[in-house]
Formats: structure tokens, C-alpha cells, sequence
């Protein structure tokens, strides 16, 4: 087993309600079996604990010191059996979904399976939608919207903050009447803040994402009841737990499903198989994934209960050149699934190397 904290440049800054991020730093994981066989993970944690708990500093101790020794002593003949091992390890979801992405992708490749596939999943491409920061002025906001649409995303989500939300958004829905767009707030308002939401909902949006903190599921539940605009809850369901109480809460009616947040792909698929039983529409969302964890999202997506255009845009959008020897190509609003056995993908290991920061090998 082999972890590297790989760094890469963003090309264009990326702003949310709580913090702005020019470069990133991702935790690369290598499992190789005895026989040869090769999977890889993507730690897709944040520098800072700002959306979630979590960090880079946090998943790289957890990892070495407690995942990888646990992985190594567990015998598993499906990775979904590694990940009910792993959930000794409470919380830690960043961590822990780099190690189950490396067994999918060790698994479905000594199978000779498509990841895809592996997953449930009988699409070969993926509607693919993008996320756009917040911008120094509106008029930046509409130009990056017009970059996108002209390279044909199906959706355009916004993030919004206080004091950043009804005037940019009503600029780009009237420049851009025909386009699906929804706003993403992170969390960023206070319970008690539902006039912004009543405006918003005025405004043909797709979804209104994520409007309150994580845990305020009753309120999120109550502001569902008074706008017609559907919610899409992500930071809220950490655990497929989360999406049952959520669901008993009627908290709102779009779930997000970030492979990341939710611990790996084992959960992500339960989540997926909970929502679709309850006629729940889903959408894979990113965390500006290297093209390891983008190709692991674009699996995920295949599945059926994807309904909405993912965040699954193409390398291009975040990196001037990913670590994959192919990059992650949206065409038309379109992604090709890979047909081919396991990730899909080839990484760059020289390319990797010359990013790496850290590196630490297990026995």
C-alpha cells in the first residue's frame, strides 16, 4: 500500500461562503495484490475544516495510522467487506473513501469488469453539470456562465453566501432563461433566514442546495413545506442514516451523493439504492476531484437513480493537466463511461511523483 499527498494548481479560483482555494492537495491511495493487480483511491478532503470536519492534515494521520494498517490485516473477498471493517474507524469519511474507491478499483479490475458496471451501473455516458465559485462581480459571474454553456453543460450550479445570492442569481436567469441553473449555499444562512429563499423560489431554480447547517434537518424540513422550489440536502447525510431521517423528515426532495462525504462507494451505492426506492432523485456531486475521484464519480453516476446532470465536468475545468494519463472529457454536456476494465483510467504515475509532497508506503 502506497499514500501520496499529490498538489496541483487550479486554473481558475474557486470561491464558497466560507473560503476561497487556488491549489489542491489530495491524498492518492495504491493497493496492489499479490498477483499484480492495481487500484487507486482519491483522499478528495479539503485543506480546511470548512466544509466539513475534516482535513488534508487530518486524513493523511488517520490513513497511515490507523486505515492502512487495518486494510492490510483485513481478508476480503469484496470490497464491501473491507468497508464494514473500516467502520470501526468512526467518522473520518474523507479517509475512509480513498481506501474503499481503491478496493472497487482493485476488485473490478482483477475481475476485468468496467467499475461501472462493478457498481450496478448500464449507462455509457453521464449528463455532466458544472459548479461555478463566487465571483469578484456579476458581470464575472455571467461571463464564467457563458464559458460553460458554450461548452454545453446540462446545469449550471451557483454558490450563493449572505449578501451574495437573489441579485447575481436573477442576473443569470435572465440572461439565461433556458438554462437549468441551482444555488448551492453550503449551509451559510442562519435558521431564522427565509426571505432570500422565498425570492429564490420565484426564480425557475432546479434545487436549492444545502440552505442551512447540517444538522438542522427540522429546519430544512420546514422551509421544504413553504417553497415550492425542491431542497437538495449534502452536507446533511454523512451516513445513509442521514438520508433516513431525512427522508422521514421530508427535509427536502434532491440528494447529493458525494462518494467523499458519504465514506466510499459502498455507502454512496446504498444511498443511491434508499432514494431511488423512495422515487428520490439523485446527483453526484464533486470535491474538484483529481482525475482518479472524478473517474470513481463518473462510475457512480451510471447508476440508474441519476437522473440530474452530476458535478462529473471535464479535468479541463479545474486543472491545466490532471494525473491521469487521459484526462476526465465532457463533451456536449456529455462524459463517456469507460467500458473498460476497473477505474477506466491510467494515472501519470511520473506526473504524480514530480506533485508529490509526502509519501508514505506500507508495509
Amino acid at each position: 500500500m502506497e499514500l501520496r499527498r499529490v498538489r496541483l494548481p487550479l486554473v481558475h479560483q474557486f470561491r464558497t461562503s466560507s473560503h476561497a482555494k487556488r491549489e489542491l492537495e489530495h491524498i492518492i491511495v495504491t493497493l496492489t495484490s499479490s498477483d499484480g493487480a492495481v487500484g487507486w483511491g482519491e483522499i478528495a478532503s479539503p485543506s480546511g475544516p470548512y466544509y466539513s470536519a475534516e482535513t488534508v492534515d487530518s486524513c493523511w494521520a488517520v490513513a497511515r495510522s490507523f486505515l492502512a494498517p487495518l486494510t492490510l490485516a483485513t481478508g476480503w473477498e469484496h470490497p464491501s467487506e473491507l468497508a464494514a471493517a473500516m467502520a470501526r474507524v468512526r467518522g473520518n469519511h474523507f479517509a475512509r473513501a480513498g481506501f474503499d474507491m481503491a478496493a472497487w478499483a482493485l476488485w473490478s479490475e482483477a475481475s476485468g469488469v468496467p467499475l461501472a458496471k462493478a457498481l450496478g451501473g448500464d449507462r455509457a455516458r453521464v449528463q455532466a453539470g458544472v459548479s461555478l465559485g463566487i465571483e469578484p462581480t456579476v458581470d464575472d459571474l455571467l461571463e464564467q456562465v457563458a464559458l460553460r454553456v458554450g461548452e454545453g453543460y446540462r446545469r449550471v450550479k451557483l454558490k450563493i453566501a449572505p449578501g451574495w445570492d437573489v441579485t447575481p442569481v436573477r442576473a443569470v436567469r435572465t440572461a439565461f432563461p433556458d438554462v437549468p441553473v441551482h444555488v448551492d449555499a453550503n449551509g451559510a444562512y442562519p435558521v431564522d433566514e427565509v426571505a432570500v429563499f422565498r425570492q429564490l423560489d420565484h426564480l425557475g431554480l432546479l434545487m436549492i442546495e444545502q440552505p442551512y447547517a447540517p444538522r438542522a434537518l427540522v429546519d430544512h424540513a420546514a422551509l421544504q413545506a413553504a417553497l415550492a422550489t425542491p431542497l437538495c440536502l449534502d452536507e446533511s447525510v454523512e451516513e445513509v442514516d442521514d438520508l433516513v431521517t431525512a427522508l422521514r423528515l421530508r427535509a427536502g426532495r434532491i440528494v447529493n451523493i458525494k462518494v467523499s462525504r458519504m465514506g466510499g462507494l459502498t455507502p454512496a451505492v446504498r444511498a443511491h439504492d434508499l432514494a431511488l426506492a423512495h422515487g428520490i432523485p439523485v446527483w453526484c456531486g464533486g470535491m474538484h476531484e483529481f482525475g482518479i475521484g472524478r473517474a470513481a464519480n463518473v462510475a457512480l453516476s451510471a447508476l440508474p437513480g441519476f437522473t440530474l446532470p452530476s458535478d462529473v465536468s471535464g479535468s479541463a475545468k479545474y486543472y491545466a493537466r490532471d494525473i491521469t494519463t487521459a484526462p476526465v472529457v465532457c463533451t456536449g454536456g456529455w462524459v463517456d463511461v469507460p467500458s473498460g476494465p476497473g477505474l477506466g483510467f491510467t494515472p501519470d504515475v511520473p506526473f504524480l511523483t514530480a506533485g508529490t509532497v509526502a509519501y508514505h508506503q506500507a508495509p
